[in-house]
């Protein structure tokens, strides 16, 4: 294998490694590339942009929506909605960081430093630098949300703050949510109801219950991809008193309700469609269905005690499943949802 730190010869001439080519090994992977690390590549780290996707697709789904509804959108306060979607989910990633630290639930020997560098234990910002940059992108985002309140009013405040504080309360005190089995919940909730709901009320100036409706699969795709997650630290979680759904549960039981939720989507998306909350077109989710059955093996035994060669994120592994389904069906339902938009089926 190559060294990305080395230039690389084609046809006899030497050239740089292409940074692009960092760039996607970071969102492929989480961790950085090797040898000197880029400014781009290191804040992809930072902020674990390979997570982002999810919530440009929230934001797809909720501007789709909008245009197979056939009301007026403004579609640069779609834009300024989405952008703050990011920014948010940025600053969650931050946050979650720096309260974990503080409390003292990141460690060099849990998961979070494990399967990629963790931004402060493994020196490439300090805490000090690790508070600065979600105070920056909080602002930044602060900033959007004033200037979709003049245009929106109240209501889109409403939907932002509810975000916040719960993204909030997941990790930081004293709720610490993520602590008390409520972590899964509150993902469900936030990249539902109140993401797509948020992006849909600032982008067309209102929300109905069929737009809050139309939310929920995707959102059960992200919550298995948490739930995934935290059955593989429940080796970690359970003895140090961070009792999340699937400590609760045990590790038997949350890999079942897992399956369940990932299986769930597609009769979800199915009712939606027979109603016409969704238009004939999302049954493309149904493409994805190989895919299901691809990763549903996994989840019916317990994890291996080794990774396989090349297994970029161990010692997550469950993850790696969850969030594979849920990129191939989540754009599977935005192909969908853009081919119902034009076509009007």
């Amino acid at each position: 294998m190559t060294d990305v730190s080395e230039p690389v010869r084609v046809r006899g001439i030497a050239r740089r490694p292409s940074l692009v080519r960092n760039w996607l090994h970071v969102l492929r992977t989480t961790n950085p590339p090797a040898g000197h690390v880029d400014p781009v590549s290191r804040w992809l780290v930072l902020t674990r942009a390979s997570v982002i996707p999810m919530t440009l697709t929230v934001a797809a789904i909720a501007g789709l929506l909008a245009v197979f509804d056939d009301v007026h959108v403004r579609w640069s306060l779609f834009t300024l909605a989405a952008a703050g979607l990011v920014l948010a989910h940025v600053a969650n990633n931050l946050m979650n960081d720096l309260f974990d630290l503080e409390v003292g639930a990141d460690s060099n020997a849990y998961p979070r430093a494990l399967y990629a560098p963790h931004p402060v234990l493994s020196g490439m910002i300090s805490r000090r630098g690790l508070l600065l940059s979600a105070l920056l992108v909080n602002a930044a985002d602060l900033a959007i949300l004033v200037g979709l309140f003049v245009a929106r009013g109240w209501p889109v405040v409403a939907f932002a703050l509810g975000g916040f504080t719960l993204s909030v309360a997941y990790t930081a005190p004293p709720l610490r949510l993520k602590k008390h089995g409520l972590g899964e919940p509150t993902v469900l909730v936030v990249w539902g109801p109140l993401m797509v709901g948020g992006t849909y009320y600032a982008a067309v100036g209102e929300v109905t219950a069929a737009v809050l409706a139309a939310s929920i699969p995707y959102a059960l795709l992200c919550t298995t991809v948490l739930m995934a997650k935290h059955i593989d630290k429940l080796p970690w979680d359970a003895p140090a008193g961070t009792r999340t759904l699937p400590v609760i549960l045990g590790e038997a039981r949350a890999r079942v309700l897992t399956q369940v939720m990932m299986a769930s989507f597609y009769p979800v998306v199915a009712v939606l469609v027979v109603t016409r909350t969704l238009p004939v077109a999302a049954l493309l989710v149904l493409l994805a269905l190989p895919k299901l059955v691809s990763v549903w093996g996994p989840f019916t035994k317990p994890k291996p005690a080794a990774p396989p060669d090349g297994f970029p994120i161990w010692p997550l592994w469950y993850a790696a499943f969850a969030f594979v389904h849920t990129r191939r069906a989540g754009g599977l339902l935005v192909l969908g949802l853009a081919a119902g938009a034009i076509l009007g089926w």
